[in-house]
């Protein structure tokens, strides 16, 4: 087994060097997404890359390739896409992921991973992975707690040289300036002097959208607020079982414009974070992006999507610490009304557990293209 492993890497270390004459100065780095939100996490970096003329980008959708295009409908050239059956013919220099999504690509690669979320949902997966992740050749950590899950499960080791701590590339805007409410509200069409909310719950059909979605929003209108909604990709597809077969998206949008709300779509979900005063969630990864506006966050709890999606423990405790906890629509109401009356209520919990879950934001995309460059093996470009 060993000596047939040994072969093909010889065979694959010719393919390379030949490709290295043929384009000396040119690089090939294939990006597979599940979702549009999936690629709005590394899209950032990409595009990034993309100014480099010497880097030739593929895209792909190796799980659902009849929805390439509307997955990077929002991605800006230059790029090609291409089926991942055609891509297992051609030999790139990088892959980038932000799924444990695996393509065969047999002339080999080097494997870029570099996460979606922070939230700790499906632990054995996402956080504490029981398989091992020793196929990847840099593993983007967020934060440090997550690095250590992979150490401690065995599914990296201890000194291995693909883990790197970058952080979040695409909450960079969050705390560059570059973004700020009343330019985001105007944006969407909302007066800035009203008072915003926004609604992000995460997909499950134990969700706080299946339980009391509808009624919330309602007596949330009804209360006085705009309410953004921001739903997970796949919870307005009726086709999937944890949206509960609703398509939330057509039943929520009518509620929400009533009273002067919208829904938000797209994969890149933190340019609208800016625009909302308080944000409600149950336990979704934007919750915690949420955290580092500094503003009031309210949580839903709900035991059952916390079993039901075996959420790692100590994130369930770190939102809890960031946050006001509530158990339904007549508590959220008042918590939200209490979030107006007091904005700096809780701000030490939020800045603490901001820093504790995002590894110095506002430098991950630069850090990130740096590593990409290195793992491509060319040197970055001069940026004038």
């Amino acid at each position: 087994m060993k000596g047939r492993r040994g072969i093909v890497n010889a065979l694959r270390e010719i393919d390379k060097q030949w490709q290295r004459r043929v384009r000396p100065n040119q690089r090939r780095l294939l990006v597979n997404a599940r979702t549009a939100m999936n690629y709005g996490t590394m899209a950032p970096v990409v595009e990034r890359l993309q100014l480099d003329p010497r880097i030739q980008l593929y895209f792909t959708a190796s799980e659902s390739p009849a929805k390439t295009a509307a997955i990077y409908s929002e991605a800006q050239q230059p790029f090609k896409i291409i089926d991942p059956k055609a891509a297992a013919f051609m030999r790139f220099d990088a892959y980038l992921a932000a799924d444990f999504l695996w393509v065969k690509l047999p002339r080999g690669t080097r494997r870029i991973q570099t996460f979606h979320g922070v939230a700790g949902k499906y632990r054995t997966i996402y956080d504490s992975p029981a398989d091992s992740m020793r196929g990847w050749d840099r593993l983007y950590f967020i934060n440090q707690r997550r690095w250590h899950h992979f150490i401690k499960t065995g599914a990296i080791d201890a000194g291995s040289t693909a883990a790197r701590l970058i952080g979040m590339p695409k909450l960079d805007c969050l705390v560059n300036g570059s973004l700020n409410r009343n330019d985001v509200l105007t944006s969407l069409g909302i007066d800035p002097s009203r008072r915003v909310v926004m609604y992000a719950p995460t997909w499950s059909p134990y969700s706080s959208l299946c339980a009391m979605g509808e009624e919330l929003v309602k007596a949330l209108g009804e209360a006085g607020y705009v309410v953004i909604g921001k739903l997970h990709d796949r919870s307005r597809e009726t086709q999937y079982a944890n949206s509960g077969g609703v398509d939330w998206g057509a039943r929520l949008e009518p509620l929400l414009r009533r009273t002067g709300g919208m829904l938000v779509t797209g994969g890149n979900s933190s340019k609208y974070l800016p625009g909302a005063d308080v944000m409600i969630t149950d336990h979704s990864s934007l919750g915690f992006e949420f955290l580092l506006l500094d503003r009031p966050l309210i949580r839903i709890e709900l035991p059952q999507l916390i079993e039901k999606t075996d959420i790692e423990p100590v994130y369930v405790e770190l939102l809890a610490r960031a946050s006001t906890t509530v158990f339904n629509v007549k508590e959220t109401v008042k918590a939200v009304e209490q979030a107006f009356v007091d904005p700096q209520l809780n701000t030490e919990g939020r800045r603490s557990v901001a820093n504790e879950m995002f590894y110095k934001p506002g430098g991950a995309t630069e850090r990130a293209v740096i590593e990409t460059y290195e793992v491509l093996e060319l040197q970055p470009a001069n940026r004038d």
